[in-house]
């Protein structure tokens, strides 16, 4: 069917924006600098100052921002790594492909975000087995600052762990204090069309606060080159981000915190709409941005929900219907630690729509197919 509410849309530009947009990359097109030239550099000291880092290294995907951080936290062959198995297998896959393995850490029920109980659960098993992770990616899922990321931060530096916020869904979370990717040695960012601060194609970002790693970031990005044609540092790539998704990100970065604060209201509309049987999974004040609004109803499966959605020209989708160690993948700990809670999330939750484009109209029926839950 021919759904009114589309799960996104990313047509919807403001004409404004295009203008601009058109302005400042028609000038690169121009300039005749295409890779890591001045716009570059210019998005590199926002995003960092946006952040309050020291510095930021634009990447080509946010995927190969995990990847290098992980190698410039000295993981490689037969390390391990210390992350969730529901936020859609992105640092599973960097791991993998440096020859590390994760081990999976479970979730809160409420936030479905990490915690320090599973933590320490999932480290003193790995130490069970005479292994001793090297660094922990935390993922803010959904948008959602992770409640105990300052205690999670301190916990990595006490058991000598490199911490990395994997910030890919969301950007301008704040605990009041500090902005999600400033917490931890290292953070990481997708600029992938549909996030909150979305690129017009693949592009990614490393920050943090370590400076000399992300020194060894910007090295590996483009071959391990201390110099044009001189390597300094192995397991160097190709991993640059373009002058053009730049000045298309330099456009849009102030206006991130804006569009947030849209999808926290719509969000706050949905949660206010819904019926005592839907169950949401964060809350929408700063520490939430609203990349994505996940929802769990008592006693219905996750078919059921769709196709409640669906009969009311409700768009959905799942995030993420596989967990990490359910995929058909050779994992060595799938098993490690056992994973409830990881488990029943990503076989009963959908996602449905929540992007600032929204029409009045099209909320209002998201809403109304809300209150029909019960």
């Amino acid at each position: 069917m021919s759904f009114s509410v589309p799960f996104n849309d990313l047509s919807r530009v403001p004409a404004a924006l295009k203008v601009e947009i058109t302005k400042q990359t028609t000038q690169v097109i121009t300039s005749g600098n295409y890779i890591l030239g001045p716009e570059v550099e210019k998005f590199e000291n926002e995003l960092a100052r946006y952040l309050g880092c020291p510095a930021s290294v634009g990447v080509a995907t946010g995927t190969d921002a995990i990847l290098l951080s992980l190698l410039s936290a000295g993981v490689g062959n037969g390390d391990t790594v210390l992350t969730m198995a529901n936020a859609g297998s992105y640092t599973t896959v960097a791991a993998r492909a440096i020859g590390a393995e994760p081990i999976f850490v479970d979730v809160s029920e409420d936030a479905l975000q990490m915690t320090i109980s599973n933590l320490r659960i999932s480290l003193e098993a790995s130490r069970g087995i005479g292994v001793q992770p090297k660094a922990l990616v935390v993922t803010h899922l959904f948008g959602q600052l992770n409640p105990e990321i300052v205690e999670i931060a301190e916990f990595a530096k006490a058991h000598d762990l490199v911490l990395i916020e994997d910030c890919a869904q969301s950007i301008g979370a704040s605990n009041g204090t500090k902005q999600a990717g400033s917490f931890g040695n290292l953070s990481t960012f997708s600029f992938f069309p549909t996030k909150n601060l979305g690129a017009y194609g693949d592009a990614g970002a490393v920050s943090g606060n370590d400076v000399k790693m992300l020194d060894t970031v910007r090295k590996l990005r483009q071959y391990g080159w201390g110099n044009k044609y001189s390597i300094e540092i192995s397991f160097g790539r190709n991993s640059r981000l373009d002058e053009i998704q730049a000045a298309v990100l330099r456009v849009k970065l102030p206006y991130v915190d804006s569009w947030n604060e849209s999808r926290r209201a719509i969000y706050s509309r949905y949660v206010e709409a819904a019926g005592n049987k839907v169950r949401f999974h964060s809350a929408p004040n700063e520490s939430f941005v609203g990349h994505l609004c996940p929802i769990t109803v008592e006693d219905l499966g996750q078919v059921q929900l769709a196709s409640h959605f669906t009969s009311r020209g409700v768009s959905t989708s799942v995030h993420f219907p596989i967990p990490d160690h359910k995929q058909k993948v050779d994992l060595k700990y799938r098993n490690l630690v056992p994973l409830p809670q990881t488990e029943s999330s990503c076989s009963s939750l959908i996602t449905i729509p929540l992007f600032p484009e929204l029409t009045e109209q099209e909320i209002e029926t998201v809403c109304s197919a809300l209150k029909a839950l019960g």
